[in-house]
């Protein structure tokens, strides 16, 4: 099986990278199918996903079986700063690597968000509840969704949230640096989400492109916690000597001089889909972070 992977230098891109080449996961082996494949890792400086002659060209080129887009513009803020640059990362890039898609008969799996959703749910979020996005994020993610399916019938959108990886930059880091450098950090306690290890959530997808289960997907870590109760696990498994304090987004957005775009307050979504078919092998938010601090090089 020949695997192209767009976005290849994020969190997620080069944990499918690596579990690819090890033939495992933290969560067990790899399917069969996958222990040979070969992978095509791009990334911007390759391959422009937003440009569709580049990606016709690329895939007609290299023809392979699955296409896993990691790539987006995922900067929340920046995407309302910047508008015209996340709609062809986050619409018009998935639109392209669709079209070419169904062209050569490949599978898509697409990387979506719970941005899509409004964040106004007061219990975890199913694949068929109504999408309402509030942020350009959102609203540009949800158009790449709707282009996928579109353009494209063998697709599996994933949506998942709260990401965190060995590779690039996330949240559990700033959490550490912040932590050592400061010893006090302040955290918002009225955003509720899940936690997902990237680890996790590359072995989902990876067991999901040997199938012919299509569709969309809800893929996040087991459980719902605030901003504030990761924080405070985070520091408490880093072993760093930090205080950490509950506040109220509004307290926070006190704090920061250029408010941003809305955040979710209600963002944790249900895995039903994965439940239903390939299985939900997801771990709890507290047993993957525990593997991410044993495993974490701490670069």
């Amino acid at each position: 099986m020949k695997i192209l992977i767009t976005g290849c230098k994020g969190q997620l891109g080069s944990e499918l990278q690596r579990i690819l080449a090890a033939g495992k996961s933290e969560l067990g082996p790899m399917p069969e199918k996958l222990q040979k494949a070969t992978v095509i890792a791009s990334d911007l400086d390759t391959l422009d996903i937003a440009n569709r002659h580049e990606v016709a060209v690329f895939l007609r080129r290299h023809q392979p079986d699955v296409v896993i887009n990691c790539g987006a513009y995922t900067n929340v803020d920046g995407c309302e700063a910047n508008s015209e640059t996340a709609f062809k990362a986050n619409a018009i890039g998935p639109r392209n690597l669709a079209m070419a898609c169904a062209e050569i008969g490949a599978k898509l799996v697409h990387v979506s968000t719970d941005y899509v959703f409004s964040g106004d749910a007061t219990a975890p979020v199913c694949e068929y509840d109504a999408v309402a996005p509030k942020s350009v994020y959102g609203k540009t993610k949800l158009l790449g969704e709707q282009y996928v399916q579109q353009f494209c019938t063998r697709f599996f959108i994933v949506r998942t949230a709260w990401l965190y990886g060995y590779q690039g930059n996330n949240f559990v880091k700033t959490m550490v640096k912040l932590g050592k450098e400061r010893g006090a950090i302040s955290v918002v306690n009225d955003q509720l989400g899940n936690p997902t290890n990237a680890v996790d959530l590359a072995h989902h997808i990876l067991k999901l492109v040997v199938t012919k289960e299509y569709g969309v997907y809800h893929c996040t870590g087991k459980g719902i916690c605030s901003w504030y109760d990761f924080a405070a696990e985070i520091i408490r498994l880093a072993g760093v000597n930090a205080t950490v304090s509950p506040c109220t987004t509004q307290e926070y957005q006190k704090m920061i001089t250029k408010p941003g775009a809305d955040r979710p307050a209600y963002s944790a979504l249900d895995n039903m889909m994965l439940r239903v078919s390939v299985g939900d092998e997801m771990r709890t938010w507290q047993d993957a972070l525990k593997c991410y601090f044993k495993n974490w090089d701490g670069q």
